[in-house]
């Protein structure tokens, strides 16, 4: 006999349980031989090893099939219950990291954004580095939604310097906000693909996302948070320094950058090759490296990285 926890993830109750526990209770029936306790966000059951597996496999079906229709008629479920030895969750979906709205599946697509996954299970520190395109960003973001729905943190953090081509935030319209948002936006952009509007703008609204430029972060310290410092090849050195000595208890950061755009004045260092640099054996951080293989945007993007590298290492060797 084993016990298991099963996390509900943010589905309709009543999509699940059905009124009265209707569907639920024709759950349990199917499986007379365990022990199956609904308590709050978890699913309680006590069993065979193989009728725990099982029960495990025919919930993750039944919440992705939630997650992706918003609905689960008790008809649909007693087709899936009637195929249920059949019936297996798709080895992908296990690499699916969150469904968005309309069933959207956010996954890892690459080697090197798989690593990233995987660097996150064990390590609370990741550096993530590699060129436009890579897919950097929108992996930590992931993660960082399903920590959220996972309830593993309270908060998400996103962050970045705000240093763009030579623009001045002085030179820009409007207040500190509406000078602000046009970098933040990318972060935006990720944040729409995984979490309904309505969702996303209640979050922001409670702050338990948080978006902010890298300045804001002095002076704190970050608990039970998934924070993501992109863009970091334009954070200083003292402003790495300043972000990394943010992290309190149960934090997880992951850090992004591409040192091919670096956008400081010339007479400054990049906090993030220096903080790759000094860092790069220290236990419990991990650095990934991705290139140019592992562009998932428009494939000239990729013909496009490759020419201007080797336009830049011509230029080198004169």
């Amino acid at each position: 006999m084993i016990e298991k926890e099963i996390y509900l993830p943010s589905i309709d109750p009543i999509e699940f349980f059905g009124p009265n526990n209707l569907k639920f209770k024709l759950i349990i029936s199917k499986f007379p031989k365990c022990k199956i306790v609904s308590r709050g966000n978890y699913i309680k059951v006590q069993g065979s090893e193989e009728d725990v597996s099982r029960l495990d496999d025919l919930l993750t079906l039944l919440f992705w099939h939630i997650e992706k229709y918003q609905t689960l008629t008790l008809q649909h479920l007693e087709l899936i219950l009637a195929c249920e030895k059949e019936v297996k969750p798709s080895e992908n979906r296990d690499d699916v990291l969150v469904y968005g709205p309309g069933g959207h599946r956010v996954v890892a697509k690459t080697p090197n954004q798989h690593k990233i996954v995987s660097a996150s299970e064990n390590n609370d520190m990741i550096f993530a580095i590699g060129p436009a395109g890579t897919g950097k960003t929108y992996t930590a973001v992931a993660l960082a939604v399903r920590a959220l729905k996972e309830k593993q943190i309270k908060r998400i953090i996103l962050t970045r310097p705000a240093v763009e081509a030579g623009e001045n935030l002085g030179f820009l319209p409007g207040d500190l906000k509406e000078k602000l948002d046009p970098y933040l936006q990318p972060l935006y952009d990720a944040l729409m693909d995984m979490i309904p509007y309505e969702k996303l703008a209640e979050y922001i609204e409670k702050n338990v996302i948080e978006i902010a430029p890298l300045a804001f972060m002095r002076g704190r310290t970050l608990d039970k948070a998934f924070v993501i410092l992109d863009e970091a090849q334009n954070a200083t050195v003292a402003q790495m320094k300043m972000f990394l000595t943010r992290m309190g208890q149960n934090a997880k950061f992951i850090i992004t950058g591409d040192a091919s755009q670096i956008d400081l004045p010339k007479s400054q260092k990049s906090g993030l090759m220096h903080a790759v640099h000094i860092l790069r054996n220290t236990p419990d951080i991990a650095i990934i490296e991705l290139d140019e293989q592992d562009v998932i945007r428009h494939k000239l993007v990729r013909k496009i990285i490759a020419a201007y590298e080797k336009s830049e290492n011509e230029n080198s060797k004169n």
